[in-house]
C-alpha cells in the first residue's frame, strides 16, 4: 500500500519548549482509517490543527506523499492533498449546502451529485442556508465539502461533536465507503470509541501527549480493558514496540 502521510517525532503545542504532544511517529496508507482517540487534553486536536498547517509544529516532521510539508504552512499542506473538518465544521452558513460545496471543488473533485450519493439528506437540502441545516445534516456538509477537494488524507476532529448517536451510526459507515472507494486515508478523532473502532482499520491512543497504546482496530475493540488502561496514561510497552 501506497504511504501516503509519515510523521517522524511530531512534537505540538502551544509555545516552544512546552508540547502538548511528544515524539508522535506515524505512517498513513491509501484507503486506512486510523482512529485517534483519547481522554480530553489528550492532545489529539491539537495534533490535527498541527498537521494541518494550522499550528506551527515545535519539532519533528510530516511528509505529505513523499514531500515534507514546512510547519504551519497550511495552504502547502491543503495542495499536497491534506484536508481537516474541524470540530467546528467551520461553514458558511449564509449560504446553501450547494453553494458551500460548489465554493470548495477543486479542478478535478468530485461533482455535488457525487456528493449528494454519499449524503442523501443533502440532496433534498441543496437551497437551504447552511446556518438552518440540524446538527448532523452540518456535519454532513463538512465533510462533503472535504471531500470536495479531493483530499488524500482526510482529518475529521470529533464527528459526533453535539450529535445523537443514531446520527454518529449513520455517518461512520459513510467514512469507510469514502475510504474504500476514493482510497482516502483518513485519521478520525472520535469519543464513541466502540462506534469508531467498527469502521476503523487501525487505531492510536493519546494519553497526556503521549502514544500508549497502538494496534489494529479490531484487536483493541476485541479487548476494552486494554483501551481503558490506556486512557488512564498506562503505557502499553508491548505495543509501542
Amino acid at each position: 500500500m501506497t504511504i501516503v502521510l509519515e510523521c517522524a517525532g511530531v512534537e505540538a503545542g502551544y509555545s516552544k519548549g512546552r508540547p502538548c504532544v511528544r515524539g508522535f511517529d506515524l505512517s498513513l496508507t491509501e484507503g486506512e482509517v486510523l482512529c485517534l482517540l483519547g481522554p480530553n487534553g489528550a492532545g489529539k486536536t491539537t495534533l490535527l490543527m498541527t498537521l494541518a498547517g494550522l499550528l506551527p509544529g515545535l519539532g519533528g516532521s510530516v511528509s505529505i506523499a513523499g514531500a515534507r510539508v514546512a510547519h504551519g504552512r497550511a495552504r502547502a499542506a491543503s495542495r499536497a492533498g491534506l484536508v481537516l473538518v474541524p470540530d467546528d465544521r467551520a461553514l458558511f452558513n449564509g449560504l446553501t449546502v450547494k453553494e458551500n460545496l460548489e465554493l470548495a471543488r477543486c479542478r478535478s473533485g468530485p461533482t455535488v451529485t457525487e456528493i449528494i450519493e454519499y449524503f442523501p439528506r443533502l440532496g433534498e437540502r441543496t437551497k437551504v442556508a447552511a446556518g438552518m441545516l440540524s446538527g448532523g445534516e452540518q456535519q454532513m456538509l463538512a465533510i462533503g465539502r472535504a471531500l470536495m477537494q479531493k483530499p488524500k488524507i482526510l482529518l475529521i476532529d470529533e464527528l459526533s461533536m453535539g450529535l445523537a448517536p443514531v446520527i454518529v451510526e449513520s455517518l461512520l459507515p459513510v467514512i469507510r465507503r469514502v475510504a474504500d472507494d476514493r482510497g482516502t486515508a483518513v485519521i478520525l478523532v472520535e469519543q464513541h470509541v466502540r462506534l469508531a473502532l467498527e469502521i476503523g482499520d487501525t487505531a492510536i491512543i493519546l494519553a497526556h501527549g503521549r502514544d500508549v497504546l497502538r494496534g489494529s482496530a479490531a484487536d483493541l475493540a476485541a479487548d476494552p480493558g486494554r483501551i481503558e488502561r490506556a486512557y488512564l496514561g498506562a503505557v502499553d510497552a508491548e505495543a509501542r514496540s
